[in-house]
């Protein structure tokens, strides 16, 4: 291997080493990809990303010190060659946020709007007459659908919450669901204004400790 590069530049050479002046910066594929970015750039203090709270920091750290650490803590043949990847791991973490992310996101919401327990909450809704009367009519569900649905055994429970809007405002549900012999029912069933400070109970039966929210609970 060609060392000669390694004494030219003073790259990879570790903490301390002079960082040339035109890679100083912020670096967006350390901000985007943060612990990935620090694996691939021998840059492991990026791994604090799973320390509590830290965490909730270390992207901005990475981003702004990314460029000095990646320059320090990896060999380079080049400012060049270091610039060209820098560049790649910013558009790849780019395309994650602004591609990859969102269409994951849509594709969990499809699965849970296709499900019997969303199906059967959101036609509870639209022909109730006190949510008419909180939204008005019609009543149409909210973009995005967030919770969980587990079935086996011919089994199965869904924890359902999305919003639902009319022509006198918006309101978010909050769906519990059981999957039994017969098929899916609903076991609860509750809407909350945040503008008119109401909450409706559609539907409050069977009610196991833990899993349901009493009318005096907070839902949201």
């Amino acid at each position: 291997m060609d060392f000669e590069f390694i004494r030219e530049n003073g790259s990879g050479q570790g903490k301390g080493t002079p960082v040339p002046e035109e890679i100083r910066g912020w670096n967006w594929g350390a901000f985007f990809l943060n612990w990935i970015w620090g694996i691939g750039n021998n840059t492991f203090i990026a791994l604090l990303m799973f320390v509590p709270l830290v965490g909730m920091v270390m992207p901005f750290v990475l981003g702004a010190k990314g460029n000095t650490w990646a320059w320090q803590n990896r060999t380079w043949k080049s400012v060049e060659h270091f610039k060209s990847t820098q560049k790649k791991w910013a558009i790849t973490g780019l395309l994650l946020i602004v591609v990859v992310f969102p269409a994951l996101s849509f594709f969990i919401t499809g699965i849970l709007k296709y499900s019997d327990a969303y199906t059967l909450s959101l036609e509870a809704l639209q022909n109730d007459p006190q949510v008419i009367e909180l939204i008005g009519e019609p009543v149409s569900p909210g973009l995005f659908v967030t919770g969980n649905i587990h079935t086996g055994g011919g089994t199965g429970r869904a924890v359902l919450s999305y919003t639902i809007d009319g022509p006198k405002g918006e309101a978010t549900t909050h769906v519990f669901a059981v999957k039994e012999i017969e098929g899916w029912q609903l076991k609860q069933l509750v809407v909350y204004s945040e503008e008119q400070q109401k909450r409706i109970d559609l539907i409050t039966q069977d009610k196991p400790e833990g899993e349901l929210l009493d009318s005096g609970s907070t839902l949201f």
